[in-house]
């Protein structure tokens, strides 16, 4: 196999906010910024959900304003509603992500919503993003199961992404949130969404909890897809698993992919050096 994978990096958003120690403003954007100039084409770089569920990044309003764009690079925000969308494209936010999951019983736990209300929800955010030329992505959770209910139907995992497709969105993220997904399930899900969604338009994301994040990947280019989510120094833990690995690492996943031939564009030492940085400060905190 070879050809061109994107690295969708997630550090500054989905790694920061599910660790401990908190980051200042200024060593966000150096993060980003480092990120971006590593040669990563899509940083997602906060959160505008509230400030009270996710301390970590309430200064995302500050984040944006400070941070330097590097031509050709995107810089996602997470929003949750419309007022989310609001703050975000005031912050001068031009491309947003939506969070929803596979699963009712996380949907209600994470977001107080039921699946069917999440997209309810996302549609005028969705509308209102498209209409102002915004670029908008979709995350389906818990797609290889779930910490509450357990298995979850790669037939609902479709099911989502195809409602999700129908929204407007751009690219759907398929999560395997808690880590448990198997190479063998990453083909049946993949083969079950793209009855709906053109593979191009998906992405997977992984997490290390159980050791199988690359072996995921792999079955993950076998399977077609061609974006996948990381996020430098594997910056955010389980929450589920306290203690063991979150978010597959960056500079693994751009080293196995080098190793096997694909082309990403990224500098592999530029995105160690960033993401150890970033490692030692949350550590320290």
């Amino acid at each position: 196999m070879s050809g061109r994978v994107t690295v969708y990096e997630v550090g500054p958003r989905d790694g920061l906010q599910n660790e401990a120690g908190m980051v200042s403003t200024a060593d966000k954007v150096r993060l980003i910024e480092a990120l971006a100039d590593a040669g990563l084409p899509c940083v997602e770089a906060t959160s505008f959900v509230s400030a009270a569920a996710v301390p970590q990044l309430a200064d995302a309003e500050e984040v944006l304003r400070f941070l330097r764009r590097r031509p050709g690079v995107r810089y996602p925000v997470l929003v949750p509603n419309l007022r989310g969308l609001e703050r975000a494209r005031a912050a001068g936010a031009d491309a947003i992500a939506v969070f929803t999951a596979a699963s009712e019983a996380f949907t209600r736990a994470n977001i107080n919503m039921s699946i069917a209300e999440s997209l309810l929800a996302f549609a005028p955010v969705l509308q209102r993003a498209k209409a102002e030329g915004m670029w908008t992505r979709g995350y389906v959770s818990t797609a290889f199961g779930c910490p509450y209910q357990g298995d979850v139907p790669p037939a609902v995992v479709a099911g989502v992404a195809a409602a999700l497709g129908g929204l407007g969105c751009d690219e759907i993220s398929i999560g395997d949130t808690i880590g448990i997904g198997r190479p063998e399930q990453v083909a049946e899900v993949v083969a079950a969404v793209t009855g709906s969604v053109p593979v191009e338009r998906i992405a997977l994301h992984f997490h290390d909890t159980g050791g199988r994040a690359l072996a995921n990947v792999a079955a993950g280019l076998g399977a077609g897809v061609r974006t996948f989510d990381s996020s430098a120094g594997g910056l955010g833990g389980c929450p589920f698993a306290p203690g063991a690995p979150g978010n597959l690492a960056t500079e693994a996943l751009v080293a196995m992919l080098h190793e096997r031939g694909f082309e990403t564009g990224v500098d592999l030492e530029a995105v160690r050096a960033a993401g150890a940085w970033m490692r030692s400060l949350v550590t320290a905190a």
